[in-house]
Parts: C-alpha cells; sequence; structure tokens
C-alpha cells in the first residue's frame, strides 16, 4: 500500500494546515495522483482531472448500502446511539445512489424549480440590503454573523415555509449536524449531531403535518404535491432528510464563501480595488473567489468496485477523499491558480461538485452570494477588516467564525 509521505504536511487537524493548505495540496500534485493517508483511512485523491472523472465514475458512491451490507462491504456499523443522526442523513439525496437518488431528486425537481429560485432574487437583494444597511449604521461588526450568517438560512427557511418566530434553532442545528462530516468526529461532536437530528426532525414533522392541512405556496408545501407519473411520492423521512439538507447544504456553503471571499479581497487589495471601480465583475468574481478559497474541501466516496487512480489499485470497500481545494488550484487547469484574478473567465472549478450530485442549489447561492456582494460593494464602499479573523478548527469544511469589520 502506498502510503503518503511522512514529509508531505497533510495534517486536518494542524491549524496551520487548516489555515493554509495550500502549499500541502500542492505537495500532494506533485507526488502523485492518488495517497494513503492512514489516520483517517482514505486515499487522498488531489488531481482535478481525477477528482472530476472519479465525481462521475459510477464505481464509485456515496453510500455502499444499495449494494452491500456493512460486513460484505468490510465496515463496522455506526453505534447505535448515533441511529437518529444516520436515519436522517442516510435519506437525503447527497448519500443515496441510484435508483433512490435519481428517484428523489427527480421529485425535489419539481419542487425547486428554477422559476422558484429565479421568484426569490428581490426576497434575496431586498434581505442583502437591509443587512448591510444595519452593519453600516453600526459603523461596522462581524460581516459572519451579522450579513453571512443570517442572509442564506433566512432565505432556505423563507423558501420552506418555517415562520420567522421558528428560525432561532436552525442554524446551531445545522451546525451541530454538519460536524459529523468531519474527519473522525468525537463523541461529544456526534452526540451533538444526534440531539440536533432528533430535534429538527420533530419540527418538521409538525410543520409537514401542518402543511398537508393547509398547503401553502412553499417548498414542503411543493414536496407534498410533488409525484411522478406512477404518483410515486415522497417519503415523510425523505421530505424531513431533504429540508435538512436543503439547509445544511444550501447555508454553510454561502457563508463560507462569504466569508472567506472577501477575506481573500482584504489581502488582495488590487483586486478589491478593481471590483469596488466595475461592480460588473461580480458574477466573473463570485466564481473566482469560490475558486480561489474552496468552502467544501473535501467530498468523500466510497469505492464499490476495485479501480486505478494514476496506476494505483484501489481496492472494493476502500473510501477515497475527493480534494475539492487541491484540485481548484491544479496548474494544468488554472493559470496561475495561487493568484487571485476576479476577472478569470476559464473557471472550471468543482466547488459545487459534478455528476449526479452536483449541488441543486447552486444557483440559489450564486445569487445570494452575488447579492451580499453587491449590496456590499454599494452601501458600505469603504468596508475593511478591523481586527484579525477568526477561522473555524474544521478542514472539510473551511470557513470563519468571525470576520470583524468597519467603515
Amino acid at each position: 500500500m502506498a502510503a503518503i509521505d511522512r514529509s508531505v504536511r497533510f495534517d486536518p487537524w494542524d491549524p496551520a494546515f487548516v489555515a493554509d493548505p495550500y502549499p500541502a495540496f500542492a505537495e500532494l500534485r506533485d507526488r502523485g495522483g492518488v495517497h494513503y493517508y492512514a489516520p483517517s483511512d482514505q486515499w487522498l485523491v488531489p488531481h482535478h482531472a481525477d477528482v472530476s472523472a472519479l465525481l462521475r465514475d459510477r464505481r464509485l458512491g456515496r453510500s455502499y448500502r444499495h449494494r452491500f451490507s456493512h460486513e460484505e462491504f468490510g465496515r463496522t456499523p455506526p453505534p447505535p446511539e448515533q441511529e437518529p443522526f444516520h436515519t436522517l442523513n442516510d435519506h437525503g439525496m447527497l448519500d443515496l445512489e441510484p435508483p433512490d437518488h435519481t428517484r428523489i431528486r427527480r421529485l425535489v425537481s419539481k419542487a425547486f424549480t428554477p422559476r422558484t429560485v429565479e421568484r426569490l432574487k428581490p426576497y434575496v437583494r431586498g434581505l442583502a440590503d437591509d443587512l448591510v444597511a444595519g452593519l453600516v449604521e453600526a459603523g461596522g461588526g462581524d460581516l459572519i454573523a451579522d450579513v453571512a450568517e443570517p442572509l442564506p438560512v433566512a432565505v432556505i427557511a423563507e423558501m420552506l415555509g418555517i415562520p420567522e418566530s421558528d428560525r432561532a434553532p436552525l442554524r446551531p442545528w445545522s451546525a451541530q449536524i454538519c460536524g459529523m462530516y468531519e474527519l473522525n468526529p468525537s463523541e461529544e461532536t456526534a452526540a451533538k449531531a444526534v440531539r440536533a437530528s432528533l430535534d429538527f426532525s420533530e419540527y418538521l414533522r409538525g410543520l409537514i403535518a401542518d402543511r398537508r392541512e393547509k398547503p401553502g405556496d412553499d417548498l414542503i408545501s411543493g414536496l407534498i404535491a410533488a409525484h411522478d407519473e406512477d404518483d410515486d411520492r415522497l417519503t415523510e423521512q425523505e421530505m424531513i432528510s431533504t429540508c435538512v439538507l436543503l439547509l445544511n447544504a444550501g447555508h454553510e456553503a454561502t457563508v463560507n464563501a462569504t466569508g472567506n471571499g472577501w477575506l481573500a479581497l482584504f489581502r488582495n487589495p488590487d483586486q478589491l480595488a478593481a471590483l469596488r471601480a466595475d461592480h460588473t465583475l461580480v458574477p466573473t468574481a463570485v466564481e473566482e473567489l469560490m475558486r480561489y478559497d474552496t468552502p467544501l474541501q473535501m467530498f468523500e466516496r466510497w469505492v464499490l468496485d476495485e479501480i486505478e487512480i494514476d496506476g494505483t489499485v484501489v481496492p472494493r470497500g476502500a473510501e477515497v477523499a475527493l480534494l475539492f481545494g487541491s484540485a481548484n488550484h491544479d496548474p494544468a487547469v488554472f493559470s496561475d491558480p495561487g493568484r487571485l484574478d476576479l476577472a478569470r473567465r476559464d473557471n472550471p472549478h468543482i466547488s459545487f461538485s459534478a455528476g449526479i450530485h452536483y449541488c441543486i442549489g447552486a444557483p440559489l447561492a450564486r445569487i445570494e452570494l452575488a447579492a451580499s456582494m453587491t449590496s456590499l460593494l454599494e452601501r458600505a464602499p469603504t468596508l475593511r477588516p478591523a481586527a484579525e479573523p477568526e477561522r473555524t478548527p474544521n478542514f472539510v469544511m473551511r470557513g470563519l467564525t468571525a470576520l470583524p469589520v468597519c467603515l
């Protein structure tokens, strides 16, 4: 087994690595196409071409349970006390494979339509303007807590039809559930995720029951009504898992992309000046900032059938870790990848994944990121950092806990 070279500085639990993983990614790319990493029992894949191809390869899967039992696959079942988390997680389309994934995504797409997203544009822009106006009136604050977090949470809650009075627990529930997606989560992290899974599921079960009685113009009502030509419909658990997935994926990525993006702008003043001088750069700026400091650094898949990567055979039952952050800095694809270039046109980043698991909420995320960026450019043109940012200790979901700013 070709273990990772000990001289490579890949260590997702090291604060220095978490602060800047990109030099270690460059070393991984230079040393080969796949590396076995014993601490997480995974095969790391750092190159853009391989990551892109493996996202589409049916010999890999987000789940193996559609083909194998835990024992057949050589894996230990999760502890019984974690069952509420896994029930919630395993019924969401992100962790399903065809045919279940195909059926659920088709039904969700009937409710989560481009028209639904487009209709939200005025709401998103108005909310972004209000949040930025509050930041300006206060003379500054925390860009994460005051703008980046409340915007996508409110948008997803508005889509789902969650009343404003019920929205306070959404962000804590999401953060606690997403803690399980980090490498080797602790027992404490798992316990918090289980409690949040129970509480969030119970809340949504009640909301779904209410919408069955009194349908509205919201996504939950749309999920209840969605059916195909065979009158196949989502089960209650599938609806609950879909709603949680939309909130978690829909706001975690946007919050982190906003924080990472503005930190990158502050650290590249020439690019920030160019953006302030020409707001038409916003669409390409959003794409470049998603590439430059990727909010989702890693996407894991199981090897369902033995596969060869760059001359190395990876056996069935193994787990591959597709390094999105490394792929987005691959010089084989991106010219001068370490340079922030808001006008970059040739930008096939994979921050929204690819293949059947391409992010269904990508159009909404782009709308939210463009709205908050435009509002900050227009209403806070002298925005600057007020103190050092605080980075989350996480590797997989890369972001900031605080970004103090002033005017």
